[in-house]
C-alpha cells in the first residue's frame, strides 16, 4: 500500500491562521503551465520560524503570503513565503508524487517528503531525507516512488544550482497576478 501526503494550495486546515484571504488561478504561459494558489495570512496565532544549520528564518506571520505553484505534469510544487514587505524569505520546493486538482476545484499535491528550500542568499538546504527513508523502509512508499523522488530531487538541484529552475523566477509575477484578485 502507498501512502503519501496530499497537501492543498488553500491550506484550509491550517489553525495558526486565523485570519486570511485566499485566490487561485490555472495559468497556460511560455514558461509556465498548472495552478497557483495565494494564501494571504491576515493574522496568525504566532510566528513561524524555522532554523536552517544557524540560520533563522521566519516563514508565516501577519502580513506574510504564500504562493503556491502546481505545474501540470511534474513531480514538484513550490511555496514561496513573502513577508509582509513582499520581499521573499524563502523558497521551498516539494518533491512530489504528482499534482492534481479536487472535486472542490483546489490545487493539491502527493507529497514524497523529501524537499529543496533556497533561500534568496543563493544557499540551498535539502531537508527531510530521513523521512524518505523510513517512507521505503516501513512501506508506505515503494521502490519507484523513492527512485522518482530522489531523480527529481537531484534534477531540481541542478536546475538551482546552474540558475534554470523557472519557478523561483516567476514567483513574483505570479504573486502579484494573484494579488490583484484579492484586491
Amino acid at each position: 500500500m502507498i501512502v503519501v501526503k496530499r497537501k492543498y494550495g488553500d491550506r484550509a486546515d491550517w489553525r495558526r491562521v486565523v485570519e486570511r484571504r485566499y485566490a487561485q488561478a490555472y495559468l497556460e504561459t511560455e514558461n509556465f503551465k498548472g495552478h497557483v494558489t495565494l494564501l494571504e495570512l491576515g493574522k496568525v496565532t504566532e510566528p513561524l520560524w524555522v532554523d536552517y544549520a544557524g540560520t533563522k528564518v521566519c516563514i508565516a506571520n501577519d502580513g506574510y503570503t504564500w504562493l503556491q505553484q502546481f505545474p501540470i505534469g511534474l513531480h514538484h510544487a513550490v511555496t514561496t513565503m513573502f513577508d509582509e514587505k513582499g520581499q521573499i524569505v524563502q523558497w521551498y520546493v516539494d518533491i512530489c508524487y504528482r499534482n492534481g486538482i479536487s472535486a472542490e476545484n483546489v490545487p493539491w499535491m502527493d507529497d514524497l517528503f523529501v524537499d529543496i528550500v533556497v533561500l534568496p542568499s543563493g544557499e540551498v538546504v535539502h531537508k527531510d531525507a530521513d523521512e524518505l527513508e523510513d517512507a521505503l523502509a516501513s512501506g508506505m512508499i515503494d521502490r519507484s516512488l523513492y527512485l522518482l523522488a530522489k531523480a527529481e530531487e537531484e534534477r531540481l538541484h541542478a536546475l538551482i544550482e546552474n540558475g534554470s529552475f523557472q519557478l523561483l523566477g516567476l514567483a513574483a509575477a505570479h504573486r502579484e497576478r494573484l494579488h490583484k484578485k484579492l484586491q
